[in-house]
């Protein structure tokens, strides 16, 4: 984590500071509005910080495939979602990026029985024009449900 000290005390630096707050106000437009994945599956955000974040989602109805099961494209959302915000952390302002690659390897199936799943992902490398991440989905019980990596495209400031 880039800091400095005040009085002794360890400050995130402004700019990872500046895009957890974007990157939560966005969030939270988006359940208020009723747009994107928060508020269609109910990925939330729990935390962000210097190139990490961590989001969870209760299985519901809304997230299950034809076997009453959660759907692995919900579960690649989640860490989608998940890693792309850690790199975002870490960018610019006015610093756009998508995902160019995201692997998933999943380990388990999920039930719908109200077990809440969590991603932590964390930036692994940000450059000038490619980022990487990683990523891990857990059940509430700490059991590996899924881990991956993505490639980002950084898209540079944009006007």
């Amino acid at each position: 984590m880039t800091s400095t000290h005040v009085n002794g005390e360890a400050q995130i630096d402004a700019t990872v500071a500046s895009r957890v707050e974007e990157l939560t106000t966005v969030f939270q437009r988006g359940l208020d509005e009723k747009l994107g994945v928060g508020a269609s599956l109910g990925i939330r955000l729990d935390r962000a910080g210097d190139g990490y974040t961590r989001y969870y989602l209760d299985p519901n109805p809304a997230t299950i495939n034809a076997m009453f099961t959660v759907h692995g494209g919900v579960i690649a959302t989640l860490m989608d979602t998940a890693m792309g915000s850690a790199v975002f952390t870490k960018l610019g302002d006015n610093t756009a990026y998508t995902t160019l690659e995201l692997k998933v390897n999943f380990i388990r199936s999920v039930a719908i029985d109200g077990s809440r799943l969590t991603c932590e992902a964390n930036a692994v490398h940000v450059g000038r024009r490619t980022a990487t991440a990683e990523g891990r989905i857990t059940d509430a019980n700490g059991k590996l449900i899924a881990h991956g990596s993505t490639t980002i495209l950084v898209l540079g400031p944009q006007g």
